[in-house]
């Protein structure tokens, strides 16, 4: 079998990582900066470690010279999404992509299989730029929601401490928690509005809060320390109590106060 020098193969894998990371992060970002719900929560990725690659090479009998070429998910991309209709737009938004080749396409999320696992994989092939020119290298997506993510986070511990032969006893707890973690999603499912609706209103009410601070520091560097003071008393009873009405009045009322000290 040939040798393989490990630092070396590993670069474009790393480099695929982190910016498929950047890309699809930056996906997140767009819809925030236009003020609309993102599909996708959050996203990590990780390279396969050297004694994983080595392990399942030898169970899948893929000789070293062809880990490139058969070993799918030596890089890996985690998306996490809030509900679990949010994973089909992922997947969408993946398919219409141009910088990425798409293989093929597991849906374990209509199709679970016996253990309750529950992802849809993407297989990519992904173009990486080398100082010796481009190369393609093969990634894997996992897209699924955070419940969906608790439970495989515990299952492939499990796997890992039972090396793969998990208990019958365990698998059958497992399979139970499997189910109850999708139906947590059905259930957030069917209240994905008002969810929507709430952490939108919490995000106006944080920027809101976050505006008036910034005022208040202003106010705070012109020597106004008892309207600051009077201010800062306001913000904390709104805070607890009030709307974004109220914040964006105070905010209001604080640039007025601003403005006049200026003029003066």
């Amino acid at each position: 079998m040939a040798t393989i020098q490990w630092k070396t193969f590993l670069i474009p894998y790393t480099q695929a990582v982190e910016e498929l990371k950047v890309k699809l992060r930056s996906i997140r970002k767009e819809y925030r900066k236009k003020s609309e719900y993102s599909p996708i929560e959050f996203v990590t990725g990780r390279v396969k470690e050297i004694s994983s690659i080595l392990e399942k090479a030898n169970k899948f009998n893929i000789p070293t010279d062809r880990i490139h070429l058969e070993m799918e998910d030596i890089a890996g991309i985690r998306i996490m999404c809030q509900f679990v209709d949010d994973v089909e737009k992922v997947v969408e938004l993946i398919r219409q992509r141009k910088d990425m080749q798409i293989l093929y396409e597991k849906d374990y999320v209509n199709n679970v299989k016996k253990s309750g696992y529950r992802s849809y994989h993407m297989i990519i092939k992904y173009p990486v730029s080398m100082a010796e020119g481009q190369m393609e290298i093969l990634a894997e997506f996992q897209i699924r929601t955070l419940a969906m993510n608790f439970w495989a986070t515990i299952e492939h511990s499990l796997n890992y401490k039972y090396k793969q032969d998990i208990p019958e006893h365990i698998r059958a707890k497992l399979k139970n928690g499997a189910d109850a973690a999708f139906k947590l999603d059905q259930e957030m499912l069917e209240i994905k509005d008002e969810i929507k609706d709430a952490q939108k209103l919490f995000e106006v009410k944080s920027s809101l809060t976050s505006d008036i601070m910034n005022q208040l520091i202003v106010l705070s560097s012109l020597g106004k320390l008892n309207e600051v003071s009077r201010y800062r008393n306001q913000l904390n009873k709104l805070v607890e109590a009030g709307d974004e009405v109220e914040l964006s009045n105070l905010l209001n009322s604080i640039e007025k106060t601003i403005n006049s000290y200026n003029r003066s």
